[in-house]
Protein backbone atom coordinates (compact mmCIF):
# COMPACT_ATOMS: atom_id res chain seq x y z
CA UNK A 1 0.00 0.00 0.00
CA UNK A 2 1.06 3.62 -0.36
CA UNK A 3 1.00 6.63 1.96
CA UNK A 4 -0.84 9.78 0.96
CA UNK A 5 -1.37 13.21 2.50
CA UNK A 6 -4.57 15.21 2.48
CA UNK A 7 -4.91 18.85 3.48
CA UNK A 8 -7.91 20.99 4.38
CA UNK A 9 -7.98 24.74 5.04
CA UNK A 10 -10.04 26.39 7.81
CA UNK A 11 -10.62 30.02 8.78
CA UNK A 12 -11.61 31.62 12.06
CA UNK A 13 -11.35 34.90 13.98
CA UNK A 14 -9.52 35.09 17.29
CA UNK A 15 -7.99 37.70 19.58
CA UNK A 16 -5.09 37.55 21.99
CA UNK A 17 -2.66 39.65 24.01
CA UNK A 18 0.89 38.78 25.00
CA UNK A 19 1.53 39.21 28.71
CA UNK A 20 4.68 41.23 29.43
CA UNK A 21 5.55 41.60 25.76
CA UNK A 22 7.70 44.62 24.82
CA UNK A 23 5.79 45.57 21.67
CA UNK A 24 2.32 46.33 20.35
CA UNK A 25 1.13 42.74 20.79
CA UNK A 26 0.88 43.32 24.55
CA UNK A 27 -2.44 44.98 23.66
CA UNK A 28 -5.55 42.95 22.90
CA UNK A 29 -5.85 42.54 19.15
CA UNK A 30 -7.39 40.09 16.72
CA UNK A 31 -6.50 38.20 13.59
CA UNK A 32 -8.29 36.40 10.79
CA UNK A 33 -6.51 33.06 11.16
CA UNK A 34 -6.09 30.44 8.47
CA UNK A 35 -5.33 26.88 9.59
CA UNK A 36 -4.11 24.18 7.20
CA UNK A 37 -4.39 20.63 8.54
CA UNK A 38 -2.48 17.87 6.74
CA UNK A 39 -3.02 14.21 7.58
CA UNK A 40 -0.95 11.25 6.39
CA UNK A 41 -1.79 7.59 6.10
CA UNK A 42 -2.90 4.77 3.84
CA UNK A 43 -6.17 5.17 1.96
CA UNK A 44 -8.88 2.58 2.61
CA UNK A 45 -8.53 -0.33 0.17
CA UNK A 46 -11.69 -2.33 0.94
CA UNK A 47 -13.62 -2.46 -2.34
CA UNK A 48 -16.99 -2.73 -0.60
CA UNK A 49 -16.36 0.31 1.61
CA UNK A 50 -18.00 3.50 0.28
CA UNK A 51 -14.86 5.34 1.47
CA UNK A 52 -12.62 3.10 -0.67
CA UNK A 53 -9.61 5.07 -1.89
CA UNK A 54 -9.90 7.74 0.82
CA UNK A 55 -7.57 8.39 3.72
CA UNK A 56 -10.40 10.33 5.35
CA UNK A 57 -13.55 11.82 3.88
CA UNK A 58 -12.99 15.60 3.74
CA UNK A 59 -16.40 16.10 5.40
CA UNK A 60 -15.22 13.95 8.34
CA UNK A 61 -12.02 15.98 8.61
CA UNK A 62 -14.06 19.21 8.52
CA UNK A 63 -16.32 18.03 11.32
CA UNK A 64 -13.38 16.83 13.40
CA UNK A 65 -11.56 20.19 13.15
CA UNK A 66 -14.70 22.29 13.54
CA UNK A 67 -15.82 20.34 16.63
CA UNK A 68 -12.42 20.29 18.35
CA UNK A 69 -10.64 23.47 17.22
CA UNK A 70 -12.83 26.02 15.44
CA UNK A 71 -15.76 25.80 17.88
CA UNK A 72 -13.33 26.44 20.74
CA UNK A 73 -11.23 29.27 19.29
CA UNK A 74 -13.48 31.14 16.85
CA UNK A 75 -14.25 34.63 18.20
CA UNK A 76 -12.45 33.86 21.46
CA UNK A 77 -9.93 35.93 23.38
CA UNK A 78 -6.81 34.01 24.45
CA UNK A 79 -4.89 35.27 27.46
CA UNK A 80 -2.13 33.97 29.67
CA UNK A 81 -3.71 32.85 32.97
CA UNK A 82 -1.29 35.15 34.82
CA UNK A 83 -2.93 38.25 33.33
CA UNK A 84 -3.93 40.85 35.94
CA UNK A 85 -6.75 39.48 38.10
CA UNK A 86 -8.81 42.67 38.06
CA UNK A 87 -8.62 42.80 34.29
CA UNK A 88 -9.71 39.17 34.03
CA UNK A 89 -12.61 39.80 36.41
CA UNK A 90 -13.85 42.74 34.33
CA UNK A 91 -13.55 40.71 31.12
CA UNK A 92 -15.38 37.70 32.52
CA UNK A 93 -18.38 39.84 33.41
CA UNK A 94 -18.70 41.29 29.91
CA UNK A 95 -17.46 38.60 27.54
CA UNK A 96 -18.24 34.91 27.10
CA UNK A 97 -15.37 33.45 25.10
CA UNK A 98 -12.22 34.03 27.13
CA UNK A 99 -9.69 31.21 27.21
CA UNK A 100 -7.03 31.35 29.91
CA UNK A 101 -3.89 29.47 28.98
CA UNK A 102 -0.92 28.06 30.89
CA UNK A 103 1.29 29.56 28.21
CA UNK A 104 1.86 32.78 26.29
CA UNK A 105 -0.72 32.83 23.43
CA UNK A 106 1.76 33.22 20.59
CA UNK A 107 1.11 31.71 17.20
CA UNK A 108 3.88 29.18 17.93
CA UNK A 109 2.40 28.02 21.23
CA UNK A 110 -1.16 27.96 19.90
CA UNK A 111 -0.23 25.72 16.97
CA UNK A 112 1.63 23.30 19.25
CA UNK A 113 -1.44 23.11 21.51
CA UNK A 114 -3.71 22.55 18.50
CA UNK A 115 -1.43 19.74 17.30
CA UNK A 116 -1.86 17.93 20.63
CA UNK A 117 -5.62 18.36 20.52
CA UNK A 118 -5.93 17.12 16.94
CA UNK A 119 -3.64 14.12 17.43
CA UNK A 120 -5.84 12.98 20.31
CA UNK A 121 -8.99 12.69 18.15
CA UNK A 122 -7.63 11.17 14.93
CA UNK A 123 -8.59 7.66 13.89
CA UNK A 124 -5.93 4.97 14.17
CA UNK A 125 -5.18 4.83 10.42
CA UNK A 126 -4.22 8.51 10.18
CA UNK A 127 -1.56 10.70 11.69
CA UNK A 128 -1.20 14.45 11.90
CA UNK A 129 1.55 15.26 9.41
CA UNK A 130 1.59 19.06 9.65
CA UNK A 131 -0.24 22.21 10.64
CA UNK A 132 0.17 25.73 9.36
CA UNK A 133 -1.39 28.58 11.31
CA UNK A 134 -1.38 31.89 9.46
CA UNK A 135 -1.82 34.86 11.77
CA UNK A 136 -1.39 37.74 9.32
CA UNK A 137 -0.94 38.12 5.59
CA UNK A 138 2.81 37.67 5.96
CA UNK A 139 3.31 35.66 9.16
CA UNK A 140 2.61 32.06 10.12
CA UNK A 141 3.84 29.18 12.29
CA UNK A 142 4.21 25.58 11.19
CA UNK A 143 4.20 22.28 13.07
CA UNK A 144 5.57 19.08 11.48
CA UNK A 145 5.34 15.53 12.79
CA UNK A 146 8.96 14.76 11.87
CA UNK A 147 10.19 17.70 13.96
CA UNK A 148 8.33 16.38 17.01
CA UNK A 149 9.20 12.67 17.14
Amino acid sequence: MFKIRITKRFTFEMAHALLGYDGLCKNIHGHSYILWVTLRGEPDCEEQNPKNGMLMDFSVLSKLIKDNIISKYDHALLLNKNTNGELLKSFSSGFERIILLDYQPTCENIIADMACQIKNVLPINTELFSLKLQETETAFAEWFLNDNL
